[in-house]
């Protein structure tokens, strides 16, 4: 019989392919452990992007001529905008305003009419109508059909303050209001004087009311030294009132005139101002007159 190592080596099974390693390389390692990083993934996701988009707006933006056409196509689109009708302020109404206050608000408006809403600043322009002296407050709001609406709220003179350059009217706060050029212009207005006169016009208001039984008398108040007032009547009468509770002080003397008609009397000043001793003063006229009858009198 023959071998059959010549068989066995024909019928043999071929050989197996060596088997590939499953473990990554390094370098597939290291980026993997690379991309696992947060701020390397925002780096590619975002900031590749970021920077690429915006090498390619600086460079279409290196050109002169391309920038100037651009900032010339957004102000013509801006200019379209904001000149549409809907937008355009065509009229303005000044509602509550004596004609001098009118006029003037007319005169602060920063643009010419018709002008677009986009240029008023109506902040700015109601802070500065509330700078005139006339006016308390302001109310501006654009209204349908392009107007301008501004409500004035005037104050109000309750009081002429007479000072070295003229009169001045005030409201109940003591705030100017317009000078008076002549004092027959308000007749009807009390009138007061003295330095500080004007920070203390409740005070002067409350004591015109307490004297109204004799207001027919008063030619006005003074305040003297910033401290105290002084009631200046007809005939060269004065009054003078203490620095506290002037008031009542005040009160005290119209309830006596009631009583004994003191103020029509020959007297020249009721001075109030030591509330424990009231002194008055006798015209100079009347004054000899009594020292002469006392004189013949006496015989002395």
């Amino acid at each position: 019989m023959r071998p059959l190592g010549g068989a066995e080596r024909r019928f043999a099974e071929p050989a197996q392919p060596a088997r590939r390693d499953p473990a990554p390389s390094r370098l597939a390692y290291r980026m993997d452990r690379l991309w696992l990083t947060p701020m390397f993934r925002l780096a590619v996701r975002v900031g590749v992007p970021f920077v690429l988009a915006i090498s390619l707006v600086g460079g279409y933006l290196a050109d002169d001529a391309r920038r100037a056409g651009i900032a010339k196509s957004l102000a013509d689109l801006r200019e379209g905008v904001e000149t549409r009708p809907e937008f355009m302020v065509r009229l303005l109404a000044v509602d509550g305003a004596s004609a001098p206050v009118a006029t003037a608000i007319r005169g602060m408006l920063p643009v010419t009419l018709p002008a677009s809403s986009f240029r008023l600043d109506l902040e700015a322009l109601r802070a500065e109508i509330e700078k005139v002296d006339a006016v308390a407050s302001a109310d501006i709001h654009i209204r349908k059909g392009g107007i301008l609406q501004v409500t004035v709220t005037e104050r109000q003179p309750v009081i002429l303050w007479r000072t070295a350059t003229g009169l001045e009217m005030l409201d109940t706060t003591g705030h100017r209001v317009a000078t008076l050029l002549s004092r027959a212009a308000r007749p009807d207005l009390p009138v007061i004087a003295g330095e500080g006169a004007d920070g203390q016009v409740t005070e002067a208001l409350a004591l015109l009311q307490a004297a109204l039984p004799i207001e027919g008398r008063i030619r006005g108040l003074v305040r003297m030294g910033e401290r105290r007032w002084d009631v200046v009547l007809d005939r060269d009468q004065r009054i003078l009132l203490p620095e506290a509770e002037p008031v009542a002080a005040l009160q005290r003397i119209i309830a006596l005139d009631k009583a004994e008609d003191m103020l029509g009397r020959d007297l020249t000043v009721v001075d109030l101002r030591n509330q424990n001793r009231p002194t008055i003063r006798i015209a100079t006229d009347t004054t000899t007159e009594l020292t002469a009858l006392e004189t013949e009198v006496t015989g002395q």
